[in-house]
């Protein structure tokens, strides 16, 4: 436990981090990998890049500070990115390291203003955190090892089927070269995917939803190619993995991981909207909820927003479902669609997701809306749902990347994205 004496200090400096948290996390980083390259293989370069990395920290830093008094309200952002640690195999052994160079960033940064005082209040409070988030991992990576078709870190799975589900989106299907069987998941959760790319001097991890389903006999991830560039370095591995991984490849991927997941007890409508590629998820809760009781009368809403139609992947597979399946309607809304969309009546919107649309296609507000998306698309969302007055607790979202991770607490911080 920390001392009163410590709590006080560290809650002076919340607002010292505000405006000073990601000058401290950008020099953490450089000196932690300047001593430590080796962990350039656990860390996501381009988000390193683009600084959402350091945004992140800085937002965790932030939040533990504001809350160290009461840590238990922030355990939901803890078992978050709990997931992701477990996912990427961050282990014990890494606190110490990360804890040595955080402080002496804030030391770097912030100069004589970082009193001894305060500098051994953040030592004791580091490590009371530090031991939150490797206990919540030790769960995790027993539970995760010692389940049916179970495994620790990474294993290789072979590439058995690749198809191309619209001009941007390919799916990759996955099954474990040993043979064994596969750990189930929850809808909605992803994997981890560890590439060693030609000319590259670290491996690389990204973490894809799983787009199907549950208990196959195979995973599913769709990946969006998003092309590299110095201004945009994020493509590195979709770009390899739609160029070079082709069937009989070898992928090696952590067990299923993550906490955005579909709440199978809520037995109210469900309102699953995507934009863009972030309709993986939302495929697998969609098949996850028909498969599992199929015609069932719990109504499913299905929206997807894409630029056009040459974009939209998976749309004859949930028609087919609409089609079949009483309880789900489907819906599909084009930022720009071409003219052989407008000649088919490919879409049911033109343009963006507006308030006025979204209460004609949805049934009731008495219901549970799970979306995902680019930032802006989910803001916009997220701006909707609350303007309908949607409570809280019903509305369930993930962000791409480390940029919404503390985000997700609260909505101011949503708003500020």
């Amino acid at each position: 436990m920390l001392s009163h004496k410590s709590i006080a200090i560290i809650k002076s400096t919340v607002p010292v981090l505000e405006v000073h948290g990601t000058a401290i996390t950008k020099r953490f980083y450089e000196m932690l990998f300047s001593q430590h390259p080796e962990l350039l293989n656990i860390f996501n370069h381009a988000n390193q890049k683009q600084g959402k990395q350091q945004t992140a920290l800085a937002n965790v830093v932030y939040a533990a500070a504001a809350n160290i008094d009461k840590l238990e309200s922030i355990l939901p952002v803890v078992r978050q990115i709990a997931h992701k640690h477990r996912s990427l195999g961050v282990k014990p052994e890494h606190y110490p390291i990360v804890g040595q160079y955080l402080l002496a960033a804030i030391k770097d940064v912030l100069g004589d203003a970082a009193t001894e005082e305060i500098i051994q209040a953040w030592a004791e409070a580091y490590g009371v955190i530090a031991d939150v988030f490797i206990s919540v991992e030790a769960e995790m990576y027993a539970q995760t090892e010692q389940q049916d078709g179970g495994w620790a870190d990474f294993r290789a799975f072979t590439v058995v089927k690749k198809v191309k589900e619209s001009d941007v989106i390919t799916s990759f299907y996955l099954v474990p070269q040993d043979g064994k069987g596969i750990a189930t998941y929850e809808a909605g959760q992803y994997i981890s995917v560890k590439v060693d790319i030609p000319g590259e001097s670290n491996t690389h991890i990204r973490q894809y939803s799983l787009s199907d389903a549950p208990d196959k006999s195979y995973y599913r991830i769709s990946v969006k190619r998003e092309d590299t560039s110095p201004e945009k370095p994020s493509g590195k591995v979709s770009v390899y993995l739609h160029e070079h991984m082709n069937e009989n490849g070898v992928l090696w991927i952590s067990a299923p991981a993550g906490s955005f997941v579909l709440n199978k007890q809520d037995h109210r409508p469900v309102v699953l909207i995507s934009g863009g590629v972030g309709l993986t998820p939302m495929i697998s809760m969609l098949n996850t909820l028909v498969e599992a009781n199929p015609n069932s009368s719990r109504q499913v809403t299905f929206i997807h927003a894409a630029q056009c139609g040459n974009f939209h992947a998976m749309k004859e597979h949930v028609e087919e479902l609409a089609s079949n399946q009483q309880q789900v309607q489907a819906y599909w809304c084009y930022e720009r669609p071409t003219t052989a969309d407008e000649s088919t009546q490919a879409y049911h919107k033109k343009g963006y997701i507006d308030l006025s649309w979204l209460q004609s296609v949805v049934p009731t507000s008495n219901a549970s809306f799970y979306f995902c998306g680019p930032v802006p698309f989910m803001k916009a969302v997220y701006g909707l749902l609350k303007e309908w007055g949607i409570p809280a607790q019903d509305i369930h979202y993930e962000f791409f990347g480390p940029a919404g991770s503390l985000e997700a607490v609260t909505e101011s911080a949503l708003k500020s994205v």
